[in-house]
């Protein structure tokens, strides 16, 4: 069975703060594991002490390595491909959301998340990654 610890890969971190936000009202408890961009999340990923996360919500627009170059990354290498990710972005580019699928993203949402967006992302979560549960 996967973890139910959830990565978050975005450098905003009102956008951080968010997805907190998210999270709480849904009554997900997992653990959120918080980097600011590809490299880091690589960095995480390869540590033998981190559990491997049941789900990756990805922005695309980072510093350093951005989401489309993690995704080509992460997907080629065996022990993370199976990760399901999440792209949580500003784009609203069509090419970034071909290019995100092609690499095998499980969904694509716009942000900003806002009242109206929470339950379709938490809905998301849950098909996604179904060993994250609300707590009860």
């Amino acid at each position: 069975m996967r973890s139910s610890n959830i990565l978050l890969l975005e450098d905003d971190q009102v956008d951080v703060m968010t997805i907190k936000e998210v999270l709480r009202e849904a009554k997900i408890t997992s653990r959120l594991d918080v980097v600011s961009n590809g490299e880091e999340a690589l960095t995480f990923l390869e540590n033998p002490e981190n559990e491997k996360p049941g789900i990756i919500l990805l922005d695309l627009n980072m510093p350093k390595m951005n989401g489309l170059e993690f995704l080509q990354i992460a997907k080629k290498d065996d022990r993370l491909k199976e990760i399901p990710v999440v792209v949580l972005t500003i784009s609203k580019e069509d090419q970034d959301m071909v290019d995100s699928f092609n690499l095998g993203v499980a969904g694509y949402m716009i942000k900003p998340v806002d009242s109206w967006g929470i339950a379709d992302v938490t809905r998301l979560l849950f098909e996604v990654a179904p060993e994250i549960r609300p707590m009860r």
